[in-house]
């Protein structure tokens, strides 16, 4: 089964291959950093991650540039009010992103850009949209006259031809309704910061930054677009329009949108209450695998229903992979290869692959994965697991973990290594040998006490962290 993804453009499903048949040119809109990013961002940025994962898994090479906005109307505002300048004021909070995306185990993407250092490349891609006439002055501003671009809105496939010619937008988000001529380089107001250019003094709109960067380091036309789907409009439409009247070329091949989160059935607000950060939550006590495994394991073109019920239901999810994967390290099994278990996970390797090729179902690629875990288990129990099948068996989770990257806990703070720990549980199996079981013991409670389970079986010694 090929690889396929819904295109957001065409609005359906199409097989993918980048367009020189080797390297995947890919932009993400990343993190506006004027506050700790929440968990709705992070879903998006989770689904980026799947995606990574997937593509190199297919064998591709990845050429994958994120943007950090540092500048725009809320950060303005926010360093303003703090007294601040720019950087000072974005500079901790995209740490703390690039923290955070770390906890979640985000691989970090080829290239991170950002918009403050380019806005050399973006005032001379004004210039450029001003040389093809499809700009205008006003009021020491330069806008983006839409209706020089014919096919404005078929991104998100609304008809926007009865817009009122003229009207201008200045602020960086508007309605969805609200179809503007939109704010390519904004006029300097007083107390806020601004650049010196032969635009005049001021700073970029949102919009012409993300063209910008990712025609600097992928060229004109791209294989994949992402984000989250309120980006469809205006700021992705924006972008084609931008881009394509700069070229003449396609903007992006592929469009890929992820769908909002919902905490408890409701819309994330402050006001509701139900607004996280990640922080938030690995501050009341869930690990960062449990959070991943849910904020992937809906489709991401499917509206997710962050629950606390469900961060519980993904962390005993996790805890019955770990257990498998132990079972399989450690029990003894008999001699030879049963030719059905090698059969079970063959079928549950298509069966995996087949949801992740299906634009990246990961509901259905689960599903395989723990209906083989589920009749593994039993035959295991009745003893028709042969140590011939461990192979397969353990290749199953090597699959499943190289994307959804859930089996290894996270390391507390103070937590012993493996090997440290290997080192503590030999010490204990040579005192309990020597019959000095309070030091056995002591030893056993130690590790409790650093997250570690040390379990006794009929196969010898085995540990697990909690």
């Amino acid at each position: 089964m090929a690889l396929r993804f819904y295109n957001t453009l065409t609005q359906r499903l199409e097989e993918f291959r980048p367009l020189d048949g080797e390297t995947v040119r890919m932009y993400t809109c990343g993190p506006t950093v004027y506050h700790y990013v929440h968990i709705g961002n992070f879903r998006t940025f989770s689904f980026q991650d799947v995606l990574r994962r997937v593509l190199r898994m297919r064998g591709w090479k990845l050429s994958h540039v994120m943007n950090i906005t540092d500048v725009d109307d809320k950060i303005i505002r926010n360093a303003v009010a703090e007294g601040k300048s720019l950087k000072e004021y974005t500079e901790r909070f995209t740490q703390a992103f690039l923290e955070d995306a770390a906890k979640l185990r985000l691989e970090r993407p080829e290239k991170l850009v950002f918009a403050t250092e380019h806005i050399p490349d973006m005032v001379e891609a004004i210039q450029r949209l001003a040389q093809r006439r499809h700009t205008y002055e006003s009021e020491g501003s330069t806008y983006f006259r839409i209706a020089s671009f014919p096919e404005y809105g078929k991104l998100s496939h609304t008809n926007f031809s009865g817009n009122v010619a003229g009207a201008r937008v200045d602020v960086d988000e508007y309605e969805k309704a609200d179809a503007r001529d939109f704010v390519l380089w904004k006029a300097r107001k007083p107390g806020e910061p601004y650049w010196d250019t032969p635009l005049g003094a001021g700073r970029p709109g949102w919009h012409i930054e993300c063209s910008v960067m990712a025609m600097k380091y992928l060229g004109e036309t791209i294989d994949i677009h992402t984000g989250g789907v309120d980006l469809v409009f205006p700021h992705h439409e924006n972008e084609i329009a931008q881009s394509e009247c700069m070229t003449g070329k396609p903007f992006a091949r592929f469009w890929l949108h992820a769908e909002h989160l919902m905490v408890e059935g409701q819309k994330m607000s402050k006001s509701l209450g139900n607004f996280f950060t990640l922080r938030d939550l690995l501050g009341q006590g869930y690990a960062p695998e449990a959070i991943r495994y849910l904020l992937v394991s809906a489709p991401y073109r499917k509206q997710l229903n962050f629950t606390f019920d469900g961060l519980k239901a993904a962390a005993a999810a996790i805890e019955r992979l770990r257990n498998f994967q132990t079972r399989l390290k450690t029990e003894r099994f008999g001699e030879g290869m049963d030719q059905e278990q090698e059969e079970r996970a063959a079928r549950a390797l298509r069966g995996y692959h087949e949801g992740l090729d299906d634009d990246l179902n990961t509901a259905d690629a689960l599903g395989a994965v723990f209906e083989f875990v589920r009749e593994t288990n039993i035959a295991m129990d009745q003893g028709r697991f042969s140590q011939g099948n461990a192979a397969g068996a353990q290749r199953v989770l090597d699959d499943f973990d190289s994307v959804f990257d859930v089996l290894r806990p996270a390391a507390a703070e103070g937590s012993l290594s493996d090997e440290e720990v290997e080192a503590l549980v030999r010490e204990r199996t040579e005192a309990k040998k020597a019959r000095d079981f309070a030091r056995a013991d002591r030893i056993r409670a130690e590790l409790l006490e650093k997250g570690v389970v040390v379990e006794d079986t009929r196969d010898g010694v085995r540990w697990k962290r909690k």
